[in-house]
């Protein structure tokens, strides 16, 4: 099949049409890339905060876990009057310890699974952004061709993705919970 390009259009109010939806697109996916960059940094930053909560939560629980053992150890050796006199102000101060660990275990684990739910919300709008910048990329696409084969069928589909590229930006902005799971299955 060939195409043949003149450099006189015949149908100037197709290309007019192609122009202002070029720039349209354009204009609306350069405003999603501001939007999802920062989207894309308030994710690192939850998922750096939740690598160190969930590090800060494993630590707690090692020094639980070792204050535990060591109380243990010290109650199996202190086997006369002696031995627990002097080991009454190490027990005392490994269980200030133990109930310490035990308090802060809770919250660390609360505070770490926040910031992956956290990440997890913010994905959902970045999945939107990239999905419709992925199709708006199409409609821009398409809309060239249509504009170089003079078919309006072509600027017609050119609409169709752009507006679902649209769509999903809107969703991005306005958080909404739309996600398009079938695009990011295959894509991801």
């Amino acid at each position: 099949m060939e195409v043949e390009v003149s450099a006189e259009a015949k149908d100037k109010r197709l290309n007019r049409m192609v122009a202002v939806t070029v720039v349209i697109l354009s204009v609306f996916t350069g405003l999603c890339n501001i939007k999802d960059g920062n989207i894309v940094q308030a994710m690192q930053q939850a998922q750096s905060n939740s690598v160190d909560s969930w590090n800060e939560y494993q630590a707690t629980k090692t020094k639980l876990h070792i204050s535990e053992e060591s109380r243990r150890q010290i109650l199996l050796l202190a086997d006369d009057d002696a031995a627990r006199a002097r080991a009454a102000a190490p027990l005392k101060a490994l269980t200030a310890s133990i109930d310490k660990y035990r308090g802060e275990v809770p919250s660390l684990q609360q505070q770490a699974q926040a910031y992956s739910a956290q990440y997890d919300a913010l994905n959902v709008h970045d999945d939107q952004f990239d999905a419709s910048e992925a199709l708006i990329s199409t409609a821009i696409s398409l809309a060239a061709v249509a504009a170089l084969t003079e078919s309006k069928r072509l600027l017609h589909a050119s609409w169709a993705f752009g507006a679902f590229g649209m769509f999903l930006g809107v969703c991005g902005f306005a958080k909404w919970g739309f996600h398009p799971d079938v695009l990011s299955n295959f894509l991801g």
